[in-house]
């Protein structure tokens, strides 16, 4: 089976894919393009499927850069790739040749070019990452490389929509407590439940940075079991680990 990345208009100029679970080695709960070392997977199958998506972005697997995420808003700057993944959920780089990857299961991995200015970004954002602003401390970092923030293009790929994506009060309640406008994006749920929107959040997000191009794919990782690996999904059918995908960039 071949693989199957997700492309968006908005990002064109740019080698980009948002990578399903299509065209991978792994067996399992795995079966698929699992590209996560952190997961129980066998390391030398998550190598074979991470070396088909590097050479599907026409670069070499030691070229294929990561960071070690922590649902944080640290953002690396990638000049080499290095065999010690820095510790953060946002990468920036202006080097051609590199392509940065990025690591999700139901998280928002959102890809970031201006391809004018040849600068590049990648943000693992979950509800974490995104309430702390992981977001806008890419578009600074691409700023600092040269990037221009009215050229930047940002798309969010596939992540959980809101329909599968039930919280309890004490979640909301951070939202909240961040800025009471932000309860719009919660739908009352069955009894104390809610239903959180983490793409429009992170639209909002990145029109709130003043980026005009913005786009989510519109795809949703629960629900698409034959596509994509769900965190949440794999909890609900009790299953030891889960795949994770990998979005990834480069110029």
């Amino acid at each position: 089976m071949t693989l199957d990345p997700i492309q968006h208009p908005l990002l064109a100029g740019s080698q980009h894919g948002f990578f399903t679970r299509q065209g991978g080695a792994s067996s399992g709960v795995f079966e698929g393009l699992n590209c996560g070392y952190g997961s129980s997977d066998q390391k030398d199958i998550v190598q074979i499927n991470r070396a088909r998506v590097a050479k599907a972005m026409g670069v070499s697997l030691d070229q294929l850069a990561g960071v070690h995420q922590i649902h944080s808003a640290e953002v690396a700057a990638i000049e080499s790739v290095t065999t010690q993944a820095p510790k953060a959920d946002g990468m920036v780089t202006a080097t051609k040749g590199v392509a940065l990857g990025i690591l999700t299961a139901d998280c928002q991995p959102v890809l970031f070019a201006d391809v004018q200015a040849g600068v590049i970004g990648a943000a693992h954002a979950g509800w974490k990452g995104a309430l702390h602003g992981v977001l806008g401390a890419t578009v600074k970092k691409m700023e600092q490389l040269g990037a221009r923030r009215e050229k930047i293009a940002a798309v969010i790929g596939p992540t959980i929509s809101q329909r599968n994506y039930e919280v309890g009060p004490e979640f909301r309640d951070q939202f909240i407590a961040a800025d009471p406008s932000f309860a719009r994006f919660f739908l009352q749920g069955h009894e104390d439940r809610f239903q959180f929107d983490l793409p429009a959040f992170g639209l909002h997000q990145l029109k709130s940075l003043g980026l005009e191009k913005i786009a989510w794919s519109g795809h949703c990782t629960y629900a698409d079991p034959g596509r994509f690996f769900s965190y949440r999904r794999s909890v609900h059918l009790k299953e030891a680990d889960y795949g994770r995908l990998i979005a990834a960039i480069s110029l």
